[in-house]
């Protein structure tokens, strides 16, 4: 049903209802009826909105004058505006599943009269349509905050609400065309739904995929900010004190998203562990994997104006493994119990994914003059080179689960035979990285910018070391022979170096006790 015959049916009833009482009951039914016509039009105009936020708000900022003050004003407001034509279409079909609207074939594919409530919240992001819906819906929130916060930086805010703009508008352009929520459901209208899978009917799954996608989507900011930043080839370093605030929050929420989904894996599933390197776990891990490098290493623009082209990448990248990790859990090119069924918006995704690199590589090129460091890396042993080591860990380890992840389709492709790379790979190659960054955490308090003497690091070490041998032979007394088999030897060495990192933390706690408050 075209949008222009749905407007011809809302009239009508509207022309029917005339004179009619207007009861609750009455325009209960009137939206029961009509819910998946307002739902297509709130999305259809917010795609206006963002279309006209991206293109007038792109084009405010070439000039300076007065003029271009007020039409990014209006392209900040459509922005404002696209959040709240989402909210109520992302409304409605909540409230569809809750009046068990089976007119709406989403509804009637994930949804039944004896869900009960607290999962017919969670239809939303149950499927593919109702969870591309949601992303747009908390997409358009993340830009409300922005644009709200613009005052902050007007320059760099309307840059980045640009930015997120051409983001909304992908999104957007999926719930309208490609992967509708509000399809109706063709025949007879049947009396009860399918019902939602089992394996989500569980109670963190009503909070573990608002987590995780609020992680994903929040990643979203921190790229505008930084394509925007140098875009205009912004002075100073404010653009990344504002970034990493935002990477903080984002980070933090997908990190809860992970642990829920883990401890639903093992609770449901019955997988016998927390962690399988599923697929779609590895999807979520990947970006969370360099949003984490990023909050170390923009410790060290900030201190000392370094890896400026070393973090404006690590927020791309960010933001491309999230799309990515998207990119797998819809295109079916991976078998996972968490990916949604094989479609056709896999290909949209792919394109998405290069358009945005292509963007990325040019902004880059054109303006990497802009990026040069004020200093340089002085010392081995210093925090500037704990931080670079913990970056290049972080990012070995998250090649080594992108190729772990996409060796078997490639391979398909290439041979033409299934492969499986299972947990075993993994684990030989994680866990000598993990222990390493154990290592990493627990002497990084202890270095000096830009140079360490020997003295204070033997003065700042040696308690915790001595802690964490004191551990180790503990270990040893109990029972645990580090040279048994691969689990006592891992297993003992993790716990000593988390010792360590535990006795590190105290000291540096007892050591700043004793320094005098300044009156």
């Amino acid at each position: 049903m075209t949008h222009l015959t749905q407007f011809g049916g809302m009239a009508a009833v509207l022309v029917m209802l005339q004179g009619a009482p207007t009861s609750g009951g009455v325009w209960a039914a009137f939206f029961a009826a009509h819910a998946a016509n307002f739902g297509s039009y709130f999305l259809l105009v917010a795609l206006l909105l963002a279309v006209y936020s991206f293109l007038f708000g792109g084009l405010a900022l070439f000039g300076r004058d007065a003029l271009s003050e007020r039409i990014g004003e209006t392209a900040r407001r459509a922005g404002i505006a696209v959040f709240f034509m989402v909210f109520l279409a992302a409304l409605t079909l909540v409230t569809a599943a809750f009046q068990d609207n089976f007119s709406i074939f989403y509804i009637f594919q994930h949804s039944n009269r004896d869900l009960p409530l607290p999962y017919k919240f969670a239809v939303l992001w149950s499927g593919q349509e109702g969870s591309l819906l949601f992303w747009s819906m908390l997409l358009s929130t993340y830009g409300l905050v922005l644009r709200l916060r613009h005052k902050t930086d007007t320059r760099l805010f309307a840059h980045a609400s640009v930015i997120i703009a051409g983001v909304q508008i992908f999104f957007l352009l999926l719930v309208n065309f490609a992967a509708k929520p509000f399809g109706l459901t063709q025949g007879a209208l049947p009396p009860d739904g399918s019902g939602l899978n089992p394996l989500l009917q569980y109670p963190e799954m009503v909070i573990h995929p608002p987590m995780l996608y609020l992680g994903y989507v929040g990643f979203t900011v921190p790229f505008a900010f930084g394509l925007g930043a140098l875009i205009m080839r912004y002075p100073g370093e404010k653009w990344i004190h504002i970034t990493r605030r935002w990477t903080m929050v984002t980070w933090a929420f997908l990190t809860v998203g992970i642990f829920l989904g883990s401890h639903w894996a093992y609770n449901v599933l019955g997988w016998g562990g927390y962690w399988a390197w599923d697929p779609v776990e590895n999807a979520s891990f990947m970006p969370w994997l360099t949003g984490n490098a990023f909050l170390h290493s923009v410790m060290m623009q900030e201190k000392r104006g370094m890896l400026k082209i070393w973090n404006v990448w690590l927020v791309f990248s960010t933001f491309l493994l999230s799309i990515l990790g998207t990119f797998l859990t819809r295109s079916g090119i991976v078998s996972s119990v968490h990916a949604f069924a094989q479609s056709s918006i896999g290909s949209w995704f792919a394109v998405f994914w290069l358009l945005t690199l292509g963007v990325c590589l040019v902004v880059f090129f054109k303006n990497k003059d802009h990026l040069r460091s004020e200093h340089r890396l002085e010392a081995l042993v210093s925090r500037e080179s704990s931080f670079l080591f913990n970056n290049l860990l972080l990012l070995v380890l998250c090649f080594t689960i992108i190729l772990g992840t996409f060796f078997p389709v490639f391979h398909e492709w290439v041979v033409g035979t299934k492969v499986t790379v299972g947990p075993e790979f993994y684990n030989k190659e994680a866990f000598p990285i993990a222990l390493l960054l154990l290592l990493l955490t627990a002497l990084g308090p202890l270095l000096a910018w830009r140079m360490t003497s020997v003295d204070s690091l033997k003065r700042n070490f040696l308690w915790p070391a001595l802690g964490a041998l004191g551990v180790f032979f503990g270990l040893l007394i109990f029972g645990v022979r580090p040279w048994q088999d691969a689990t006592h030897f891992y297993s003992s060495l993790a716990i000593t170096l988390a010792s360590l990192v535990i006795f590190t933390i105290a000291s540096e706690f007892i050591r700043g006790g004793r320094v005098p408050f300044l009156r």
